[in-house]
This record gives C-alpha cells, structure tokens and sequence, in this order.
C-alpha cells in the first residue's frame, strides 16, 4: 500500500469525528446525571469502558444531531460543536463544552494528502476522553440540580439550515471558569476540546 491509499479520506475523517462525538455526547450525560445511571450501559471503545445511553428517545435525538454532523463535516460547512448543560428550573447555564473542528486537509512534503495511523489517532482520541472524564470530577458540586442538555452546532453562513433545527442563543456563561482539554487530528479534521463553567461562591 502506498503512502497516499494509507491516508484517511474525507468521508473516513467525518465517520471517526462522528463517533467520538458520539461516545463524547454520552459520556457528559451520564457523568452529569441528566438521565438515570441505569438508562445507561457500559460499552469498550478506545480500549476504555464508555456509558451509553439505552434510552430510545435519546437516542433518537443524539442521532439526528450526528447525522447532519457528519453531512456538515462532508461539506466542511460546521466549525464548532457545543453541548449546553443548563439549569433545569431556571435555564441558567452551567457549562459549555466547547468543541472546534478545523478542516485542516494535510499535505505531506510531496504534496500528498497526508498519512496517519488509525492506531494513532484513536490513541488521542483515548486521551482526550480520559481528559475529559478526570474533569468530571474538577467543578463545584451540583449534585442537587436537576440539569438538562442541548447541543449547538456553528456552521457557515451560507449553509442550508434543515426545517427541523432552529436558531439558538449561544448560551454564555456571564463569569466562568475555562478548562482546555486535549485535542485530536485524522489529519483532515482537528477537534480541540474545552469547557467553561460558572463558579461558585
């Protein structure tokens, strides 16, 4: 095999954004109680254990987000994923998880699509979600608040927005706390990792 039908594809890029967005969607809703622990089943992904939802609903809901995810990433027309955890009661915002994706379409020195090893990028995948899991337990407690989620997607201007997505505030935390986790690359996108927080007194 030569180095150019080693590299990943467009299409190969998008299906493994889409995944760990998937497993990363799933992670922060259990970790943060949304739904009950025992909506939830272990799966091994990454060559770690991940919880993930039973519930038809929201699985349902998670999988027309990541179907016009992944049509975005194909287009190259999405550039940021946030998920919004929001006070249930008052709406009130209490975290952001802020994911940016740039299409960075890499070139080796011979102008070739660059290679990687899909070894390699499931290992920063894996770290990234250990990252991501140790934070779980960084924030203030709010054990006692109910909780709910929804998911942003930030695209061009000029994209075709479907009947059934809607306008959305972006949701900003006034005074926040921000935590920059690990990144990962296919070599044709790159997703950085953050979070912001309210604080308490």
């Amino acid at each position: 095999m030569s180095k150019t039908d080693s590299a990943i594809t467009l299409k190969g890029s998008a299906d493994i954004v889409t995944e760990f967005f998937n497993y990363g969607i799933n992670s922060i809703i259990y970790q943060r109680g949304i739904y009950p622990v025992e909506s939830f089943s272990r799966e091994e992904k990454y060559g770690l254990a991940i919880l993930m939802t039973k519930n038809n609903e929201l699985q349902t809901f998670i999988s027309s987000i990541l179907k016009q995810l992944q049509h975005w990433l194909l287009t190259k027309d999405v550039h940021r994923l946030v998920l919004v955890i929001s006070n249930y009661h008052t709406k009130e915002t209490l975290e952001r998880w802020e994911f940016n994706i740039q299409c960075e379409g890499e070139l080796d020195s011979g102008g070739q699509p660059k290679s990687k090893d899909i070894k390699e990028i499931q290992k920063e995948i894996r770290e990234n979600h250990c990252k991501l899991t140790r934070f779980f337990f960084f924030p203030p407690s709010r054990q006692s608040i109910r909780c709910s989620f929804d998911v942003l997607l930030y695209t061009s201007k000029d994209v075709n927005i479907p009947d059934e997505w809607a306008e959305s505030t972006a949701h900003f935390i006034p005074e926040y706390e921000e935590v920059k986790l690990s990144n990962f690359s296919t070599t044709v996108h790159k997703v950085d990792t953050a979070v912001q927080y309210k604080t308490y007194d």
